[in-house]
């Protein structure tokens, strides 16, 4: 079984690093353009289900994939991206400034210690897991467009890690990464692939 994960492409929060979370930003022009080389780099491969995250930037990414593939765009809620509550359209530095005993706990516990007002990263592993427990089971090659902190929540799942060590599977704009399940062991043959992009715009802040 293979399964394919993919980011989103850009957004003008992204363009500006400010925190998306799960207000529903809408692509850039850029996001568009990268969504568009995205649906080329997929355009030859068997999928048998797409699935995406409710959220705009997901879909719209979803929908120029699917544009090679003749298959219903399925959405799940449970793929939407982490729940930054307070911090929602806010950039590092606004939230150094405004919740500077924040950050220090962060780094202490990533897993469990949420964002005011929203999610942690073991409540965003907890719903998005049994999807893809899900599609794993029942395809033969899915494709699953979501977030950079979901993605990075399934594959520490996938490799064991504890969610600590997030920053060891970050995610970029548009990236894609490949994993193959084989006789209950699950291996990653691609992993954060940009180079369908080559020469239009990325960035990598959250959301």
């Amino acid at each position: 079984m293979r399964l394919t994960l993919v980011r989103h492409g850009e957004t003008q929060w992204n363009k500006e690093k400010k925190i998306q979370g799960i207000t529903d930003v809408e692509l850039n022009e850029a996001g568009l353009e990268q969504a568009d080389r995205l649906s080329l780099a997929l355009k030859k491969e068997s999928f048998d289900r797409i699935i995406t995250s409710p959220l705009k930037r997901a879909h719209r990414t979803a929908q120029a994939i699917g544009r090679y593939h003749a298959l219903p765009i399925l959405v799940n809620p449970d793929l939407r991206e982490l729940n930054a509550g307070e911090f929602e359209g806010l950039s590092f530095p606004d939230i150094l400034a405004r919740y500077p005993d924040f950050l220090p706990r962060w780094m202490e516990d990533h897993a469990s210690v949420a964002m005011p007002q929203g999610e942690s990263l073991q409540e965003v592993q907890n719903r998005a897991w049994p999807v893809i427990e899900e599609v794993t089971e029942t395809c033969r090659h899915a494709l699953v467009v979501a977030h950079s902190f979901v993605i990075m929540t399934i594959l520490c799942k996938v490799q064991n890690l504890n969610l600590s060590e997030t920053s060891k599977v970050r995610i970029g704009i548009a990236s894609r990464t490949s994993l193959e399940y084989n006789n209950g062991s699950t291996q990653i043959l691609i992993f954060n692939d940009t180079t369908h992009l080559q020469d239009s715009r990325q960035a990598s802040s959250i959301g």
